[in-house]
C-alpha cells in the first residue's frame, strides 16, 4: 500500500465537489488499487466518513464516502473554521512577566549591585508600565530576529 498524498488531495477535493452528499466510490477503486488503502488513512484521520465492506481476510473497502468538516479545512488555505475556532489566546500576569524578567536578570552577567537595582525598579512598576516593557523587550527580539530565529533552530 503507498500513502500518496496526491491521490489524497484529489479525493478530498472531488468529496469536497459532491459535500454534503456521500458518493460512490466504487469507479475510483476500480481505476487503482491504491484507492481503497488512503480512502482508509484518511478515515482514520477524520478528513472523511463513509460505509465500507469487510472483505475476507479484513481489508476494509469504501463503497461510499462524504468528507468531514475537518476535511474541508485541511483543503482550505486559511485553515477553515477550525483555525478560527481554534484559536488559543494566552494572558500573562504582570507577576508571571515580572517573575520571567527578573529571572534573566538573575542569570545575566551584570554586577550584584546593578542587578538588585534592576530587580528593584522591576518590583515597583506596575500595569501599563509592565506592559510597555513587555511591548519595548517583544521589539527588541523582533529586531534581532536573525538571533532569534538561531536560537529557535538551536532549541528545536
Amino acid at each position: 500500500m503507498a500513502i500518496d498524498r496526491v491521490l489524497q488531495n484529489e479525493l478530498l477535493t472531488y468529496l469536497s465537489e459532491t459535500y454534503p452528499k456521500m458518493t460512490i466510490m466504487g469507479e475510483w477503486i476500480g481505476r487503482n488499487p491504491n484507492v481503497s488503502p488512503n480512502l482508509h488513512y484518511l478515515y482514520e484521520h477524520g478528513l472523511i466518513d463513509g460505509s465500507y465492506s469487510q472483505e475476507i481476510g479484513g481489508t476494509k473497502t469504501f463503497s461510499q464516502a462524504k468528507i468531514t468538516s475537518a476535511g474541508l479545512d485541511f483543503l482550505a488555505d486559511d485553515g477553515g473554521l477550525t483555525a478560527i475556532l481554534g484559536v488559543v489566546t494566552v494572558k500573562l500576569h504582570d507577576d508571571t512577566i515580572r517573575d520571567l524578567i527578573a529571572a534573566r536578570i538573575q542569570g545575566s552577567d551584570l554586577p550584584p549591585e546593578e542587578k538588585t537595582g534592576l530587580l528593584h525598579q522591576l518590583r515597583e512598576l506596575r500595569g501599563d508600565s509592565i506592559k510597555h516593557l513587555t511591548m519595548k523587550l517583544l521589539d527588541a527580539g523582533a529586531e534581532n530576529l536573525p538571533k532569534l530565529i538561531q536560537i529557535i533552530q538551536t532549541s528545536l
